[in-house]
């Protein structure tokens, strides 16, 4: 470690050590997350897995990357950075999982203006723990210190799954029909979308984020703001493989009216009739002076991942969900028509 040190690097903002002090911070956490298939240790120029593939006829990789987005403003200005990665790792593997596919392994990036060895390893306790949450291994990540281009007290942060599926397997909307019913997976928050904005709502740089807000039922507002991505994988796996599931969307950025009709086909509209709405979205709404369309058009409103399946499955797909946990409920029906219908 001492014999790559360099002073003028040092000098010029990067501490190649500090490096070498965050891998051995987060190799526990890391740990945490090996499954089977790892056949790599951390460090190498590459992460490996071993792809199982029994019980596949046609094994197919599914692939999703995201980032968390300006959400990590609200974990600067708390100073608290163990969250963050769930939020990375729920917006991949929620991705893929759309398709059918169960995640494999992940792989982060962080680039940050000075590399604090704790804080790095903080921030992947987090990766770790999303994945875990996922059934899939952190194999593999790149730590980029870069002075001058981020300030010294921020990052970004990035990253992306592989998850598999037996062709037969992927979900498909084309066989979704009217009449189908649409189940609702509450969302735990505003997730990991629209920060932008809620961010300008709240004026959050100077908003006392730790006083208790009485409409959020006494929790403060940095605390709900920065309540982590929920990560649907084990309670869909386990409905995939209770009934028949058509197809299945992840609430995300562009809300209800952009990601529900990425789960229909041509010719089909959602008939929405019940939302359970959490109590932040109602303060944003209310802040922000919006109205209902422009509400569900930019935030999950209270419903993470939505899934279709055939009406005379409902009943079994909801126990199934709220047996693994998830307070699912039916949010509408697949109707004649396009779009959404609120």
């Amino acid at each position: 470690m001492n014999n790559s040190h360099s002073e003028r690097y040092a000098a010029a903002g990067v501490d190649i050590t500090a490096g070498y002090r965050a891998v051995e911070l987060m190799k526990a956490h890391i740990a945490r997350t090996m499954t089977a298939g790892v056949v790599s240790d951390v460090g190498g120029f590459g992460g490996l897995f071993e792809l199982d593939t029994r019980g596949m006829e046609r094994p197919v990789l599914v692939s999703g990357t995201d980032g968390v987005g300006t959400k990590l403003k609200l974990a600067f200005l708390l100073d608290r950075h163990d969250t963050v990665g769930i939020d990375c790792v729920a917006m991949c593997v929620n991705d893929v999982l759309c398709c059918g596919a169960r995640p494999l392994f992940f792989l982060d990036y962080v680039a940050c203006g000075k590399n604090v060895p704790e804080r790095i390893a903080e921030i992947v306790s987090g990766v770790a723990e999303g994945c875990c949450q996922a059934g899939a291994a952190l194999i593999g990540g790149e730590t980029a210190e870069m002075p001058g281009f981020y300030p010294a007290e921020e990052y970004d942060l990035a990253g992306f799954a592989v998850g598999v599926v037996d062709r037969a397997k992927i979900l498909d909307k084309s066989a979704v029909r009217p009449g189908d019913a649409i189940l609702a997976l509450p969302s735990s928050g505003v997730h990991s979308n629209g920060f932008s904005l809620v961010r300008q709502v709240f004026d959050v740089e100077h908003a006392d984020l730790r006083a208790p807000v009485a409409a959020l039922d006494g929790k403060g507002l940095g605390e709900t703001l920065l309540t982590p991505t929920r990560i649907y994988v084990r309670p869909m796996l386990a409905l995939m493989e209770a009934v028949s599931v058509k197809s299945a969307a992840h609430i995300t950025g562009g809300g209800f009216f952009e990601n529900i009709p990425r789960s229909l086909p041509e010719g089909c509209a959602a008939r929405v009739d019940r939302v359970d709405i959490l109590p932040i979205f109602r303060l944003i709404a209310e802040k922000a002076a919006m109205g209902q369309r422009e509400m569900f058009n930019t935030f999950n409103m209270g419903v993470g991942m939505t899934a279709v399946v055939a009406e005379a499955d409902a009943g079994r797909a909801l126990e199934v969900l709220q047996a693994a946990g998830v307070a699912a409920y039916r949010m509408g029906t697949v109707v004649e028509g396009q779009g959404v219908l609120l």
